[in-house]
């Protein structure tokens, strides 16, 4: 089976990868400035819950 290396690839794929290669750098940068730290994903807050009905 041929390898991709030996094939002609167009312009426009190549721009359509570099394209696809930008947005996914721009996704990645984007959920990391919005991850929140484990450590406060994890962190126990009190349930009121079940003390205001009695």
């Amino acid at each position: 089976m041929p390898s991709s290396d030996y094939e002609p690839v167009s312009r426009g794929e190549q721009i359509d990868a570099a394209e696809r290669e930008e947005a996914k750098r721009r996704l990645l940068a984007q959920a990391e400035a919005e991850r929140i730290p484990a450590q406060e994903t994890t962190r126990a807050l009190p349930d009121r819950r079940w003390r205001d009905g009695r």
